[in-house]
């Protein structure tokens, strides 16, 4: 008999890569897979860990943030989960991973995070002299009637998303100055005031580093006589900025406008919106708070002319209201002088624009006979009439006064450093206002898709590693395009270049890279890395990856897990 010929099979199955194996790298350096073993244990009979499940939903929000119910799908895209794996991609469904969440939440989160920032610190050899604070809100859709007692509480409170009508969590964030990475975190219900979270924060900061002698920089909610007490008599330094309703400022500025004052040269900067300006600022050495810190008044040559556009816009503003209000006068609700300045101050109350109010008065005969037919004819009333307006002409010496005090701002210190020093310390905090864009905008936090405030509580802590695994990511590319002379990649949108890589940037740049396997009759024969350039090759190197890290990927290389 003639032998059957047989039929050979062949197919070509395509899987995402993009740069989950970037980020699974930058996750195992910080081993956080043990970490999660170690405080967030999983039931032996459990099909998938704790670890795992908190390890991909970590995964997740950096890549590519979903909902809890659509991680799975987004898992998909890497494993189809019907390939017989230890561990198959569709076991981790909404279910499991809220309960992954329950558990970390019971679980010593502060031990947990501790840990992690100490390999953070020891592995990227990060500087910790010098710490940022700052606080936002997380804003929540929905009523949340029923809180939890053992979570943090959600209140309306003064919204920073400009949502006063939603429940908010306030979220305090620490980063080093070293490459702006997270340390540590605090979160506080949602009502609770800026001014009281520092002494807490600060303590924590002080368990976590093990040291008090860091500076502490924070903005002026830091500034009040309990909390900077608190870490100057407990041997820590703070540098922050001081209300411009202080005595001491009120002293300093009526003092300036009355007197001149020696300014010394700190430093100047190119503008960071306006390529072609350059931004000067000096500094001078006011007298000491009366605990003995140093008082630091700085005089910006960009604040200045912001000030003087302000005050500018808002006496244009008001001239043009004037006018308007001018043609009204002697009508309807504006008879009165009464009526007549509130009118004004509802436009204008300020000292640089002197406003009054001119009346004039004229006497006329009434016709009595007209009112009634009963009067004899030639029958007249003297009576006064009243008509009012407006004059107002710029004060030019409140002007000139108010002129002499812009572009100054005031910082408080009880540092030895130079007053130049100082102030660029200070100039580094709004790197923390960066981070909080990233962690509402690139990493979109949403934690509205849980109900339970104990998982929303256990989210933003993934949150939070999340955030320092990005910030230890554009920190590594960019020192090492500063080693390496790099001055900028073309990584962005039709390859323009950027000279400060960020994760969206590197983000968007792997998005085409991919897993193809070649399968014959059911067996795969072979695979291979498509879509991986010379130039993500050269960003792996500048973020010291490993080659094998890409190119050696078997089909459970998603997994956490060792296998």
């Amino acid at each position: 008999m003639p032998e059957r010929s047989i039929v050979e099979r062949f197919e070509t199955c395509f899987k995402q890569i993009d740069v989950f194996p970037m980020v699974k790298h930058f996750m195992d350096g910080l081993n956080l897979f043990n970490l999660f073993e170690k405080h967030v244990p999983s039931p032996a009979d459990s099909l998938t860990g704790h670890a795992e499940s908190l390890c991909i939903l970590i995964a997740n929000i950096i890549c590519d943030n979903k909902p809890l119910y659509k991680v799975q799908e987004w898992l998909g895209q890497y494993s189809d989960g019907i390939t017989g794996e230890p561990v198959s991609a569709n076991l981790f469904n909404d279910d499991r991973l809220a309960r992954s969440l329950s558990a970390l939440f019971k679980a010593d989160r502060q031990s947990l995070m501790t840990e992690a920032s100490c390999n953070a610190i020891a592995v990227h050899k990060l500087l910790t002299d010098e710490i940022h604070n700052d606080s936002t809100t997380v804003t929540f859709m929905g009523k949340y009637n029923t809180p939890d007692l053992e979570a943090i509480k959600l209140r309306h409170g003064h919204n920073k998303d400009f949502r006063p009508d939603c429940k908010q969590i306030v979220f305090g964030l620490n980063i080093t100055a070293d490459g702006h990475v997270p340390l540590s975190y605090k979160l506080f219900d949602g009502n609770t005031n800026d001014d009281v979270t520092h002494i807490p924060n600060w303590n924590s900061l002080r368990t976590l580093l093990e040291k008090e002698d860091f500076i502490y920089v924070a903005d002026c909610k830091l500034c009040s006589q309990n909390n900077l007490s608190h870490i100057s008599d407990n041997g820590g330094r703070f540098i922050t900025i001081v209300p411009k309703d202080r005595k001491e400022v009120k002293q300093f500025y009526k003092y300036l406008k009355e007197n001149d004052v020696e300014w010394e040269d700190a430093f100047s900067i190119e503008s960071s919106r306006k390529k072609s300006e350059t931004n000067s600022y000096k500094t001078y050495e006011g007298e000491g708070t009366k605990k003995g810190f140093r008082t630091i008044f700085v005089h910006s040559s960009s604040k200045k002319n912001e000030d003087e556009r302000k005050r500018l816009e808002k006496i244009e503003k008001a001239t043009k209201k004037l006018k308007e209000l001018s043609s009204k006068l002697n009508a309807y609700h504006l008879k009165t002088k009464k009526e007549i300045k509130a009118a004004i101050d509802n436009i204008y109350k300020g000292e640089f624009i002197d406003i009054k109010i001119v009346t004039e008065r004229k006497q006329v005969k009434i016709n009595l006979s007209k009112r009634s037919p009963l009067l004899r004819k030639g029958l007249y009333e003297t009576k006064w009439e009243f008509s009012h307006d407006i004059q107002w002409e710029l004060n030019e010496k409140a002007l000139a006064e108010a002129a002499k005090t812009d572009g100054i701002f005031p910082l408080v210190t009880n540092t030895e450093l130079e007053a130049s020093e100082v102030l660029k310390i200070y100039k580094r905090q709004p790197f923390l206002e960066k981070r909080m864009y990233t962690k509402k905008t690139v990493l979109e936090v949403a934690p509205v898709f849980l109900k339970k405030e104990t998982r929303i509580e256990a989210m933003l802590f993934l949150y939070f590693i999340a955030l320092m695994i990005v910030s230890l990511i554009e920190r590594r590319i960019r020192l090492n395009m500063t080693r390496g002379n790099i001055e900028k990649l073309p990584i962005l949108p039709q390859r323009m270049n950027t000279k400060k890589p960020t994760w969206n940037n590197i983000r968007y740049f792997y998005r085409n890279v991919h897993h193809a396997q070649i399968i014959q009759n059911g067996i795969c024969i072979q695979t291979d890395v498509k879509g991986l350039a010379p130039l993500h090759k050269q960003i792996n190197e500048l973020l010291e990856i490993p080659a094998w890290v890409y190119n050696n990927l078997t089909r459970n290389w998603w997994q956490f897990k060792e296998t």
